[in-house]
């Protein structure tokens, strides 16, 4: 069976005043069958998205203490990893993210200086996947008409704005 890829993608409408009530939305689009040439080959299997959640009584927690680009980029990474131990599946993952930040700190070559609650999380989900899978990270270059990587954007795009995404059907890569 042909690996899965996890395009992940976060977004914030103003980073330069990031606070615990900035909102930032995140996306995950799950592909199978993708060569990543960014022609758009796979069929999706599942996407979701949502709002970075800064409260720590919220189920939806992943430890942010503010909305900014860089923690809904990490949420999304974390929320593709939970996903992931959720479906118990074996099946290779790469986990494909435009954020170099997050995916370093994800897999450890970065040490956090900031968001360290919400790194030390999704390092767990990082390390418990790896128990029972292939798990790897690349990175893809943002904003380049790259299918998926377009789409894990508009996913995250509309979830900042509290908006419904387009139906796959009707939605064109770039089109937030």
């Amino acid at each position: 069976m042909p690996p899965l890829h996890l395009y992940v993608d976060g977004s914030c409408g103003d980073n330069r005043n990031v606070g615990k009530e900035t909102i930032a939305g995140w996306g995950v689009c799950i592909v199978r069958g993708d060569s990543g040439t960014g022609k758009g080959q796979g069929e999706v299997i599942e996407e979701f998205s949502g709002r970075v959640i800064t409260d720590p009584e919220s189920p939806e927690y992943m430890g942010a203490s503010v909305g900014s680009n860089n923690t809904a980029e990490l949420t999304a990474i974390g929320h593709a990893l939970r996903w992931a131990l959720i479906d118990g599946k074996k099946d290779a993952l790469t986990i494909r993210s435009d954020s170099e930040y997050a995916s370093n700190l994800t897999i450890g070559i970065w040490k956090p200086k900031a968001n360290k609650e919400l790194v030390r999380r999704i390092r767990s989900f990082w390390k418990e996947c790896l128990l029972n899978r292939t798990v790897t990270v690349e990175h893809v270059r943002a904003h380049r008409g790259h299918r998926w990587n377009e789409r894990a954007d508009h996913l995250a795009f509309r979830a900042m704005e509290g908006r419904n995404p387009d139906p796959l059907q009707f939605w064109k890569p770039g089109n937030r």
